[in-house]
C-alpha cells in the first residue's frame, strides 16, 4: 500500500518538473526575441507652398457715421409729431413741433415794436435834416431801431427753438415722447441715425500698428447675415494707444446702401495687409503644442540599430504664423515635399515608427462652416 502510493507520489513528482522544465524553456525563449514596438497608426499630408495675404483679424462694432438723440433746448408741451418711427428723413425736415403759442404772440409784438421803431427813426432821420431836432435825438432813435430789430430776432430764435428739425439726413428711431407731454429743457426726443456708409470700429495689439496704414481694405462679416462680406477701408487710426490694453482703435467706413447693417452689431473685420509671400499651409491637427516649443513630425526612412530600414517620424520645431479655418502657416522649420503627420502625433516620440493610414483624413479646410443642426 504505501509502496503504491510512493510510486504514485513520484510520478506526480516528474509530470510537474517536466510541466515546469517546458514553461522555464518557452519564457528563455520569448525573453531571447527582440522587443520591437508596433508602429503607431498615423494620417500625413505633403506639405506645399500657398500664398496668404497677410490678415490682421478683430472683433468689431457696428457705429453710425453720424448719430445723436435729439433732445429741446426749451421746456414745452409737444402739440405734433411730425415723423413716424422708423422713417427716413432729410437735414432740416420738422420732426417735432413744441406749442409755440407764447412764443408766436412775443414775436408779433416784437416785430410791432420794431415798426414803431423805424416809424421813429425815419422821422428822427428827416426833422435831422431839418436841423429841428438834435444829433443825439437821431442817435437815440437809431440805437431804439437796433433794439427793437435784435428783439425780433431773439423772438424769432425762441420760436424756432420749439421746432426740432433733422440736423442731417438719416433714419429716425422709436420715439421717446408722447403728443401733449410736457418735456423739460434737455431731456430726449428721439434717436437719429445716418446709416449709410457705417463705421466699423475694432481695436489691435500696438505690434501690428506699423502694418497699418489709411487706406487699407478691410472685409466684415456680420452673424446675422452669415457668409456675405461687406468690403470696406481703413480711414482712421487713433494716435493714442490705450495704457491698459495696449491696444490701437482703429476705425473703417464700409458702404451699407440697403441699411441693412445697424449700430451695435457684433462683427469680424479682417485687415488685409499688403504684402504676399509663399508659406507652407497645414492642417492644425499637425500641431504638437508645448511650452517648450511646437513641433511637427515629419515621416521618412530611418534605420534600426541593427541597419534595417523602417518608415519613422521625425520631430521638427517650427515657428507657426496665423491661422484660418482648420488650416494654419508654417513660417519656419518644413520644406516643402515634406510629408507631415497630421493626425496620432501626440501619441508619437522622436524616431517612433509609424504606418501611413489616410482613409479618414482630418478637416482641412480654410473656411470651414458648421453643419446646421
Amino acid at each position: 500500500m504505501l509502496k503504491k502510493f510512493l510510486i504514485a507520489f513520484a510520478g506526480f513528482f516528474v509530470v510537474v518538473f517536466a510541466l515546469g522544465a517546458v514553461k522555464v524553456a518557452q519564457i528563455k525563449a520569448a525573453s531571447s526575441q527582440p522587443h520591437v514596438t508596433p508602429p503607431n497608426a498615423v494620417t500625413t499630408i505633403q506639405a506645399v507652398e500657398a500664398t496668404w495675404a497677410p490678415v490682421l483679424s478683430a472683433i468689431a462694432t457696428l457705429a453710425p457715421v453720424e448719430g445723436v438723440t435729439l433732445g429741446t433746448d426749451a421746456d414745452g408741451i409737444i402739440s405734433r409729431i411730425a415723423v413716424e418711427n422708423g422713417a427716413a428723413v432729410k437735414a432740416g425736415d420738422l420732426l417735432i413741433e413744441f406749442d409755440t403759442t407764447v412764443e408766436a404772440a412775443q414775436l408779433a409784438a416784437s416785430e410791432a415794436r420794431l415798426i414803431i421803431a423805424r416809424l421813429d427813426r425815419d422821422r428822427s432821420a428827416e426833422l435831422r435834416q431839418k436841423n429841428t431836432n438834435s444829433q443825439a435825438e437821431l442817435d437815440q432813435a437809431d440805437a431804439v431801431l437796433s433794439q427793437a430789430k435784435a428783439g425780433v430776432e431773439a423772438a424769432r430764435a425762441l420760436l424756432a427753438k420749439k421746432l426740432v428739425r433733422a440736423p442731417f439726413d438719416g433714419r429716425v428711431g422709436i420715439r421717446l415722447v408722447n403728443v401733449g407731454q410736457f418735456v423739460p429743457r434737455g431731456s430726449p426726443l428721439l434717436p437719429l441715425q445716418k446709416l449709410n456708409p457705417i463705421y466699423v470700429n475694432f481695436s489691435i495689439p500696438q505690434r501690428y500698428l506699423p502694418q497699418l496704414v489709411n487706406g487699407q481694405e478691410v472685409t466684415v462679416k456680420v452673424d446675422a447675415f452669415g457668409d456675405r462680406v461687406f468690403p470696406g477701408k481703413v480711414v482712421a487710426i487713433n494716435p493714442e494707444v490705450d495704457a491698459s490694453s495696449r491696444n490701437v482703435f482703429v476705425q473703417a467706413l464700409i458702404e451699407n446702401p440697403g441699411e441693412v447693417l445697424r449700430s451695435g452689431m457684433f462683427a469680424h473685420v479682417d485687415v488685409l495687409l499688403p504684402v504676399e509671400k509663399p508659406t507652407i499651409v497645414l492642417p492644425a491637427t499637425a500641431i504638437a503644442y508645448a511650452s517648450y516649443g511646437n513641433s511637427v513630425y515629419i515621416v521618412e526612412t530611418m534605420q534600426d540599430a541593427d541597419g534595417k530600414d523602417y518608415l519613422g517620424a521625425r520631430q521638427q520645431f517650427v515657428k507657426l504664423g496665423t491661422t484660418r479655418g482648420d488650416q494654419v502657416a508654417i513660417l519656419d522649420g518644413v520644406k516643402p515635399g515634406e510629408v507631415v503627420v497630421t493626425a496620432g502625433v501626440f501619441k508619437l516620440r522622436n524616431r517612433a515608427a509609424v504606418q501611413i493610414n489616410n482613409d479618414k483624413l482630418p478637416a482641412n479646410n480654410p473656411t470651414p462652416a458648421p453643419a446646421n443642426t
